[in-house]
């Protein structure tokens, strides 16, 4: 008698049951970075892009890869609040604010960026971890809200409600107050502000994304077309360069911000209920876990929003979902963020040795963006010991080295100290890694934010 085919699973938790754990499921997926949809991989070269936001002013395209997700009702405010970490009595309609979520077990569920768009209707925007989950919410609280999904652009259709660019740099202010033609007020940080470019009426978030002030512009769909051609004019006085994919895909390294660590939220009873609910095509469960760091225990590969460097937005002086639970791990602390420097001699050997034809040849490094899976986790070692988990990956020609954020022991957290990093991934069960061997790459503990200054004085 033939064997009978599995079922194809509906949901991230009948996915994780026919793999036989998390861990498994996500180590066998085939998928690999998070892609940038809508824009090429370079407008002219990813080194010069990347320069662009410490020298000048470069374009971010954001129109196609986040997705959008409107919370709209008389609760709004109050189911939001519940849901996050920091506060948002305090929030005006002229603001917006980073979400920082947890789970009942206080450990780190997704972020992103809030927009107050009314008296009672918001805007989340952000990786489709933090839709998720606000979705879900939305959709079994006993609030009076509702939600709509804008999703990305991963899957192409021919329009959304919104476009959005940010413009970073030491010159996108006096760019922004060319293109506004007097019309540009004054924007505190964080702040939006209402102004005209090329006739249309357009909204402006004041922040920094690159570690430099900017500018992150959106209005209706139809009127984009008008305004980047205004702002494209008008930067060439400047030295605008818009960022492609592969630049766009560094730009976190050296701000400091980690993106997409791995959601807390595959394994516990209080979590079943939304893993019931996640589509098996979900990002969640489609998503691979990728890297040297290797442990049978999802809970190993979680975070918690005081160790990835959130501290100072948490507020414990209202209710939300994982406080207790997040207010002592707040006391337990034993991690803390920071960049670890690849030295460049470790690193050119490995890509030397990786193109050699032997079957003893390392993982190859793909610049500027080594991450090969949705989550990658890699181990930092001390003396035959893991002290860290290095994460997010890029070469920043800013640098002139790979950079990479990482969670390491307190007491290995001091600029300037050294540490290796296991490159590869032992027993590979996905498709798209290569048959190589170990390789170990001497690192160097620097700040959060990184700056080459702070390396020189030590």
């Amino acid at each position: 008698m033939g064997t009978v085919a599995a079922e194809t699973p509906r949901t991230l938790e009948e996915a994780i049951s026919q793999a036989g754990g998390a861990v498994e499921l996500l180590r066998s997926s085939a998928a690999g970075a998070h892609p940038f949809p809508g824009i090429p991989p370079e407008f002219t070269n990813w080194r010069d892009e990347q320069r662009a936001w410490m020298e000048s002013v470069a374009l971010f395209e954001m129109s196609f890869h986040m997705t959008e997700l409107r919370v709209w009702g008389p609760d709004v405010i109050a189911f939001i609040s519940e849901l996050a970490v920091n506060r948002f009595d305090n929030f005006q309609i002229t603001r917006a604010k980073q979400i920082v979520m947890v789970g009942p077990d206080g450990r780190f569920i997704s972020d992103g960026i809030v927009f107050r768009e009314g008296d009672e209707a918001v805007r989340v925007v952000g990786p489709p971890t933090a839709s998720n989950w606000i979705q879900f919410n939305c959709e079994t609280t006993g609030h009076r809200v509702e939600c709509a999904r804008n999703e990305n652009m991963i899957v192409p259709r021919d329009r959304r409600d919104l476009f959005r660019f940010q413009l970073q740099g030491p010159n996108a202010l006096a760019l922004v107050q060319e293109a506004s033609d007097g019309s540009l007020p004054e924007i505190e940080f964080f702040r939006i502000g209402e102004f005209q470019i090329a006739g249309k009426t357009v909204r402006a978030l004041r922040h920094g994304m690159a570690g430099k002030p900017g500018f992150e512009i959106f209005g209706d769909w139809d009127d984009q077309f008008a305004v980047r051609e205004a702002v494209e004019a008008i930067g060439t006085k400047f030295g605008l360069k818009k960022a492609g994919s592969t630049a766009f895909g560094t730009v976190s390294q050296e701000s400091g911000w980690m993106p997409r660590p791995l959601p807390a939220i595959y394994d516990g009873t209080d979590m079943k209920g939304f893993r019931q609910w996640l589509p098996s095509l979900s990002f969640e469960a489609a998503g691979s876990l990728g890297g040297s760091f290797a442990s049978d225990d999802i809970a190993d590969y979680y975070v918690d929003p005081v160790e990835i460097g959130y501290e100072n937005l948490i507020h414990y002086d209202h209710d939300f979902i994982g406080r207790d639970e997040l207010r002592n791990r707040h006391d337990n602390q034993t991690r803390t963020k920071v960049t670890l420097v690849w030295d460049n001699d470790d690193v050119f050997a490995i890509l030397r040795d990786s193109l050699q034809p032997n079957s003893n040849r390392p993982k190859y490094i793909d610049l500027p963006i080594p991450v090969y899976a949705s989550f990658q986790a890699d181990a930092v070692e001390a003396g035959g010991q893991c002290v860290g988990i290095s994460q997010r990956i890029s070469f920043s020609s800013n640098a002139g080295a790979i950079l990479s954020q990482a969670l390491v022991n307190l007491d290995r957290a001091k600029p300037s100290t050294k540490a290796d990093l296991v490159w590869g991934e032992p027993n590979s069960r996905r498709t798209t890694v290569e048959l190589h061997e170990l390789r170990s790459i001497s690192v160097t503990v620097a700040p959060v934010p990184y700056t080459r200054k702070s390396i020189a004085e030590d």
